[in-house]
């Protein structure tokens, strides 16, 4: 099986050669890459300045580390990052509705285990526990995810404030132990109520998606400094509608890409509303970016494929946000294999809103030879899409200054699954991780020290959880969950994290 999770689907065959094979592409089991669709060439939409061009050399100082400690400023943000569907459990508690991914999550085949999320780490019934064991750790940010189906159990309509209340007891947790509390509106679980009315192919979802960031920002009150909207939009249109893995399991490249667009315009929308209600916080979007680098940089080819898959990977998310256009390369693309994003009047308008701070996500560089195919050059870890390679982190947040100024980033999410499992003595010496979180931490400084605003820093994850389709075959907390006694053991990695936040320091 194809290994396949939330972070990674881009990985194995070119881009152009998947939008021209279609239905070809989205049968083949070991097919990892993605179609997209955006308007002709010659639409108003499209960008018409040369699109920028992706990191295609890292530079010469990359791979270098500092001959000193990585001290960071105070009030840098250290944090950790969970969502709700692969914590929260309670999947039918107190009046929450389902979600796509309790649909998907039972239907059989679907997870690599045949788990599901009904329990997770039953976060749910032990937050408060959750949140002290944060604070035993110095966390000092948590960035979360709100259920949309347990707020509103069929996307809209009438608020289930027993959801509300359980969210405002984490805050007040988190509020009591002094850790910012960092929301995310979405985290792919959208009402199962709402899918079956045409989910993100359908327009009246972004709308339905303000509404709902008004009902939270209202009910939950004022004490969120930061809003996120979406979290990684580009997972969810390449593994949940290109390739079937992910909910809602669709394969079909036109229902793709009207689904990204419509989840940016709901991005635009939301951070409206948000602003609207709460215009003191700050908000923004969550985007997987990744640093594309030509296999052959003396390759023609290779460079143009790098350059072009740059578009598919992070312009065609970024521009719309902070330029307020598609990217032409992308957009022309796209024409060539008759595919259209569905854009109205206004929309792009709607979309163009900034971001106060700019959420990213970062696992992995991609290396693409000719033609578009992907090359592994870097170890992986256990998710074999995941090639190490630290500098790539400092290779992109660069390159986003360079590109789209001096735009303030958070990490939100970073980090790597380990195997290794607890000793005879129950401890777990997971020094894999420790090097994966260490070397990208010494870029992130590094990156910083060049004139980069990065506010903050945000481990995958807090805890081991449901990873989605992989379901408990992959471990990514640096807290150690048993899933039988739903015990908690922080890893050696979490005491070495706690270490970096209380120094504020990288050794």
């Amino acid at each position: 099986m194809v290994d396949l999770t939330r972070r990674g689907f881009l990985r194995d065959t070119g881009l152009a050669a998947a939008v021209a094979a279609g239905a070809s592409l989205l049968g083949a089991c070991d097919s990892s890459r993605s179609a997209t669709r955006t308007p002709s060439s010659g639409s108003p939409s499209a960008s018409g300045t040369s699109p920028s061009a992706p990191v295609t050399t890292s530079s010469a100082a990359s791979s270098a580390a500092p001959s000193t400690p990585a001290a960071f400023a105070q009030g840098f943000w250290w944090g950790a990052a969970t969502s709700a569907y692969q914590i929260e459990g309670g999947w039918r508690d107190d009046g929450k509705g389902p979600s796509v991914w309790d649909t998907f999550a039972h239907e059989p085949g679907k997870i690599v285990d045949g788990s599901t999320g009904d329990v997770a780490a039953d976060h749910y019934h032990r937050y408060a526990s959750d949140v002290a064991l944060m604070a035993s750790l110095g966390i000092r940010s948590y960035r979360f995810s709100i259920s949309w189906p347990r707020i509103l159990p069929s996307g809209t309509g009438t608020v289930n404030h027993k959801g509300i209340d359980f969210y405002k007891k984490l805050l007040d947790e988190l509020h009591k132990h002094d850790i910012r509390p960092v929301p995310t509106l979405w985290h792919w679980d959208t009402p199962q109520t709402l899918q079956d009315q045409g989910g993100w192919e359908n327009r009246d979802t972004a709308k339905h998606f303000a509404d709902y960031a008004t009902v939270v920002a209202q009910e939950l009150g004022d004490g969120i400094p930061m809003w996120l909207t979406l979290n990684e939009p580009k997972t969810v249109v390449q593994v949940g509608y290109l390739y079937g893995s992910h909910a809602p399991g669709k394969r079909d490249p036109h229902a793709a890409y009207a689904a990204m667009h419509h989840l940016l315009l709901a991005h635009g929308l939301a951070t409206q509303a948000l602003k609207s209600a709460r215009p003191s916080a700050k908000v923004g979007p969550v985007f997987n970016l990744a640093p594309i680098y030509p296999a052959d940089a003396s390759s023609s080819g290779a460079v143009a494929a790098a350059r072009l898959r740059d578009g598919y990977e992070n312009r065609l998310y970024l521009d719309p946000v902070l330029k307020g256009s598609y990217p032409a390369d992308v957009v022309d693309d796209l024409a060539k294999h008759s595919i259209e994003l569905p854009i109205h009047d206004g929309d792009l308008k709607n979309m163009h809103v900034g971001a106060d701070v700019l959420g990213v996500n970062y696992y992995s560089p991609t290396v693409v030879g000719d033609g578009g195919v992907d090359v592994r050059k870097y170890p992986t870890t256990q998710a074999t899409w995941e090639q190490v390679y630290a500098p790539g982190i400092y290779d992109l947040l660069t390159r986003l200054k360079k590109d789209y100024g001096d735009v303030t980033i958070s990490i939100m999410e970073n980090g790597a699954p380990s195997t290794i499992q607890p000793d005879a003595s129950g401890q777990i010496a997971d020094t894999d991780r420790i090097d994966y979180v260490r070397d990208h931490l010494v870029q992130l400084h590094r990156a910083i020290s060049d004139g980069v605003t990065i506010e903050g820093y945000h481990v995958w994850s807090l805890m081991d959880n449901f990873e989605w389709a992989e379901g408990y075959t992959q471990r990514w907390g640096i807290t150690y969950v048993d899933f039988d006694s739903q015990a908690r053991t922080p890893k050696q990695s979490a005491h070495w994290y706690s270490g970096v936040i209380s120094s504020n320091t990288v050794t």
